[in-house]
């Protein structure tokens, strides 16, 4: 059985999650609740960054970063749904999977700041992370109507990232002014595997 080191509010931990359930290999993987901020906490030496998600193999190895587990889960026998071959489906999968993690970074860090001593935080860094979000999420309304069909890494990527600002940022309400991402949030949400793994704390 692998363990996965995760928090219940991580979108990139919820990434591992949902293509586990996905591909049919969630009963093979143990959940073992991390907090990186706890100072005694063990999560370096599962991954030396210090980061969830980390998943441990069963000979005590262990694969980071939410992109190479997905990938080493999708490549399993259940697999091949989430990564396509090679050519442009790949690509754009890909490139949208890379927009929106950047997307869900941008959303930690500004909301970590905004943890900060309040004469310690830095009003310049949370507005550039604001503006990689908004921009983000312009980018994502001019494409929504020309989504694949389907779920691969990257639509399943954005489904997340969105469905954490609606946790983290739920007041700015990223659904204002961006109708054909409105719409196809909705659509996606009614899928069992994103219902079942919504971040709470």
């Amino acid at each position: 059985m692998f363990k996965l080191r995760y928090s219940s509010t991580s979108p990139f931990v919820r990434k591992v999650r949902v293509v586990s359930i996905e591909t049919g290999q969630e009963k093979d993987i143990e959940l073992i609740k991390t907090v990186t901020a706890d100072p005694t906490c063990d999560i370096g030496k599962d991954n030396p960054l210090n980061k969830v998600p980390a998943l441990v193999l069963e000979d005590g190895s262990a694969l980071y970063d939410s992109h190479v587990i997905c990938e080493f889960l999708d490549a399993r026998p259940g697999g091949g749904k989430f990564f396509p071959a090679n050519g442009p489906a790949r690509w754009t999968a890909l490139r949208q999977e890379a927009l929106a993690n950047g997307m869900a970074d941008a959303g930690v860090l500004r909301m970590m700041e905004t943890r900060r001593p309040a004469g310690e935080q830095s009003p310049a860094w949370i507005a550039r992370q604001k503006l990689k979000m908004e921009q983000g999420l312009d980018q994502l309304e001019k494409e929504a109507p020309h989504f694949a069909a389907g779920f691969d890494i990257g639509l399943m990527t954005i489904a997340i990232v969105l469905d954490y600002f609606d946790f983290r940022f739920k007041a700015e309400g990223w659904r204002n002014g961006r109708p054909n991402l409105t719409k196809w949030h909705e659509a996606i949400s009614a899928r069992p595997a994103l219902k079942s793994t919504l971040p709470f704390e």
